[in-house]
Formats: structure tokens, sequence, C-alpha cells
């Protein structure tokens, strides 16, 4: 299957907000997420993917079918360098998963935007560590650094 990134628009956040939805139940698991009285993972900033120029989410697709097998919400908050992108959530679908789509999705991303990058697999998961350290790994050709929880590197491709 051959992926692309497609730009979430405003009209489609609430179909982002339902995958993100998704992502955090399964994180719960690992990062003790509490959902709240209705039975929602509460998420600050979401609406800033969708008015900031700072961030942005991007559905992954099939490219033959378009059909949605994941997200991924990018912004500009930087914890260890001054200025880059982070990748805020990452997930896709179950059903598509060890088929590389998230290594395709992941390097399409860091090549949507060169200069640094910090990458923080979700908290507790040795699956999403693996992940992220096998794909930044073969990215930067190991040259990266990985502190704090998170994965720190540039992109210049």
């Amino acid at each position: 299957m051959e992926i692309i990134l497609d730009l979430v628009e405003r009209k489609d956040k609430d179909i982002c907000y339902r995958l993100l939805q998704y992502s955090l139940f399964e994180e719960s698991i690992s990062d003790f997420n509490e959902m709240n009285e209705k039975a929602l993972f509460e998420y600050e900033g979401f609406d800033d993917y969708f008015t900031n120029g700072d961030a942005s989410a991007y559905f992954i697709r099939d490219k033959e079918t378009r059909k949605i097998v994941g997200f991924i919400m990018v912004n500009k908050q930087m914890q260890q360098f001054e200025t880059g992108h982070c990748i805020a959530e990452f997930m896709v679908i179950p059903k598509y998963r060890r088929n590389k789509i998230g290594k395709m999705a992941a390097i399409e991303c860091f090549n949507l935007f060169k200069g640094n990058w910090e990458v923080s697999p979700s908290y507790g998961s040795e699956k999403a560590y693996m992940f992220w350290k096998r794909v930044i790994d073969e990215y930067t050709d190991q040259n990266n650094t990985f502190k704090q929880g998170m994965f720190m590197f540039t992109s210049s491709k």
C-alpha cells in the first residue's frame, strides 16, 4: 500500500477528533489517561490544530482508495530545541499496522518540515519506543539523541 498525508481541514476536524479518541484510549493502558464524565479523553489545545499556523493534523490515507488508515498531529511546542517540529500524536489503525504504513507516514512527515524534530513515544509503551527508535535510526542513519523520553534529530531532506 502506498500512502499520502492529507492535511485535515477544519470541516473534517470531528473525524480527526474521533481518531484521536481511539489513540488516547489505546495509550491509556500505559500513560494512565482518564476519561471524563462524557466518556471522552480531554485534549487541551485540539482546536489549535485548525486555527493556529504552528500546528497541523494530517490523515494518513491509502493513496489508491483514499481510505483513512491513521493520523498525525504536528506542532511547534518544542521542549529541547528552540525551534522545530514535534509529533504530538501519531496513530495507524490497528488493522493496518505491521505493513510499514507507520514508517512511511513518519518519514513523509519528517520530509514535510526541514529542521529540528522532537518525538516522544507514548509514555510507558515499549512498542511505541521500539517503533520510533527503528524509524528514526533509519531516517537519520543513527544520528539522533534520546533524552528525557524524547528522540531529537534534525531533518535536512
